[in-house]
């Protein structure tokens, strides 16, 4: 944390090479953050660039309020979320859980007993692919809080200020994604096991 203020300091006062360490040491993090969030590679770069410029472009502003990190994740998440909804939105399913507005209120139907499922079947390639595919379909106000407290691993309080949310949100939200993952992914194991 020290390390980073001393290198946004750095690069507030015109030292590039400090940016340019900032860049590196945070670029695969938030890659990896866009790329759930959007879950294409190459909207995922775009963000990824979007983030840095916005960076370099508002450094000046950035007191120490917070963690450097929290404000970069901060714009990499509105970087994503802009980019998402400037997509064309999917055709809507029937089959999908009612939602109410941005789909915080959506309530998964089908909850299947997971403690039948072999653990080698979670740690295949098929099944991160199926819980990746999940991700996706989660409503973007799930899916940003779901991929920072659980995938990128901030707290509570960190989603929070990331998100510019409360901290009871955020735990609301993460409930509802992990609802909605499990159904999701309960139906792929139930489906899974009729198969064999």
């Amino acid at each position: 944390m020290d390390n980073d203020l001393a290198l946004v300091q750095a690069a507030q006062h015109g030292d590039k090479r400090a940016f340019a360490q900032l860049v590196e040491q945070y670029e695969q993090r938030v890659y990896n953050l866009a790329r759930k969030m959007m879950r294409d590679e190459q909207d995922a770069e775009d963000v990824l660039q979007e983030t840095f410029i916005s960076v370099f472009r508002n450094l000046g502003n950035f007191h120490g309020d917070s963690n450097f990190s929290t404000w970069l994740y901060r714009i990499a998440t509105n970087a994503s979320l802009m980019k998402l909804r400037s997509r064309k939105p999917p055709p809507l399913s029937l089959d999908e859980p009612i939602e109410s507005g941005d789909g915080a209120n959506a309530l998964p139907r089908e909850i299947v007993d997971w403690g039948i499922t072999p653990e080698e079947a979670l740690l295949s390639g098929e099944t991160r692919a199926q819980m990746d595919a999940a991700i996706a379909t989660l409503p973007e106000t799930l899916r940003a809080v779901f991929v920072l407290r659980d995938i990128e691993g901030l707290s509570v309080q960190e989603t929070a200020d990331v998100l510019d949310i409360s901290v009871p949100n955020v735990k609301t939200r993460l409930h509802r994604a992990r609802l909605l993952l499990r159904e999701s992914l309960s139906i792929y194991f139930k489906e899974h096991a009729i198969a064999k």
